[in-house]
């Protein structure tokens, strides 16, 4: 019996062994799956870092990435928007200033210029053939017709009552003489000229029979007896022309040849102070005008000039400065005849040149805009209704 319990009792234990076994061998199993899953896991996480092209996640951040581009081209386009409507207010605000600057000068037009013009040519005319009777037998300069130049005769200046009527005197040189222009080296801003006097031989007009002596072939005591001094002795510094001697003795004989006008009984001539030019003032009564003389030296056969008008303080009193002044009024003058009869261009001009649009700027510098526009644009678009328009060009 003792045995037989023994034997149940270690065929228990072998099959208690047994199954322990069993499941320790399935709990192994189990674990390792973890681990393989757990590795898989590992793996698969690895992989889509290195490789986020295949991620949820990358398709998402370029989701994103385009949005912004997009946004950001929306915020640019709006932005241009903005700034096209900020200039385009800029340029009407300044359009409506322009305007009503321009408005309120019409409402106050400029005397009309026309009669002033027309006086001034007449006494310049009269006084010019005194010039040529009195000066016809001297060796002193030959004025020549005087030409009309300046905003006045333009027909722009601002304000005719305080305008200068300008004009420029050709001068010519006496028998005997002849100038040579030789191009001023001293750095001006504006290109300058020494007007250099060279003696001609006259022998020629001797054996003729005409009652002057050559300057170059006879003796210096026979010339200072028998004949007037040359302009080498009277109007020149070393060998060049003097623009502040020529200017006083021409001043001198402007005084003394308006006492020879019929018009000198009725009107008062008062010269002004001016080195370079001859400038005065006529008055009767009420009534005043501002007259100005430039004295030029034709270059060669074309319209432009060296002149005696001031440019800037210390010039030498040889220097004559270059001048296109002919040139320009010939072209208004022009452009007037082709321009239809409501044509606004002197106009524009002379509203700028007298409102404080202008600020900064130069009448002359107003007048090359101007030239250059009339060039470029066609005279039948400087009408009244243009006129914003074109000062906004300006």
């Amino acid at each position: 019996m003792t045995w037989l319990m023994q034997g149940l009792e270690q065929k228990s234990l072998e099959q208690s062994g047994g199954e322990w076994g069993a499941l320790l061998g399935w709990q192994l199993w189990a674990v390792l799956g973890i681990l393989v899953l757990l590795l898989v896991l590992w793996f698969g996480l690895k992989k889509i870092r290195c490789h986020p092209d295949n991620s949820g996640q990358e398709s998402s951040n370029s989701n994103l990435v385009e949005e912004e581009k997009v946004n950001n081209v929306v915020a640019r386009k709006e932005v241009e928007r903005n700034n096209g409507n900020v200039e385009e207010d800029h340029h009407q605000n300044v359009k409506n200033n322009l305007g009503s600057v321009s408005d309120e000068l019409i409402l106050f037009p400029v005397e009309n210029l026309d009669q002033g013009c027309s006086m001034i040519i007449d006494r310049m005319g009269k006084l010019t053939e005194i010039f040529c009777q009195g000066l016809s037998n001297s060796f002193y300069l030959m004025p020549q017709e005087s030409v009309r130049v300046g905003s006045a005769f333009e027909g722009w200046s601002p304000c005719a009552r305080n305008a200068v009527y300008r004009v420029l005197v050709p001068l010519s040189p006496p028998p005997g003489h002849t100038f040579h222009l030789q191009l001023d080296t001293a750095g001006m801003p504006q290109r300058s000229f020494c007007v250099c006097v060279e003696l001609l031989c006259t022998c020629m007009r001797e054996q003729l029979g005409k009652d002057m002596l050559c300057f170059l072939h006879h003796p210096e005591e026979e010339l200072r007896r028998k004949q007037k001094p040359s302009l080498l002795h009277t109007l020149r510094t070393g060998s060049y022309l003097n623009v502040e001697k020529t200017v006083q003795w021409f001043c001198h004989f402007v005084r003394v040849a308006w006492l020879l006008l019929p018009q000198s009984c009725h009107w008062h001539l008062m010269l002004q102070p001016s080195s370079r030019s001859c400038k005065f003032q006529l008055s009767k009564d009420k009534e005043s005008l501002m007259a100005e003389m430039i004295f030029g030296v034709q270059q060669g056969d074309s319209d432009i000039f060296v002149g005696s008008q001031p440019s800037q303080v210390g010039m030498a009193n040889t220097t004559w400065l270059e001048t296109y002044t002919v040139v320009e009024a010939k072209f208004f003058r022009h452009n007037s005849r082709q321009a239809p009869p409501d044509s606004w261009h002197c106009k524009c001009l002379q509203l700028l040149a007298g409102s404080q649009t202008g600020a900064g700027f130069s009448s002359y510098a107003l007048e090359t805009v101007v030239m250059h526009l009339l060039s470029t644009v066609p005279l039948t678009q400087w009408r009244r209704k243009d006129l914003g328009q074109r000062l906004m060009d300006i």
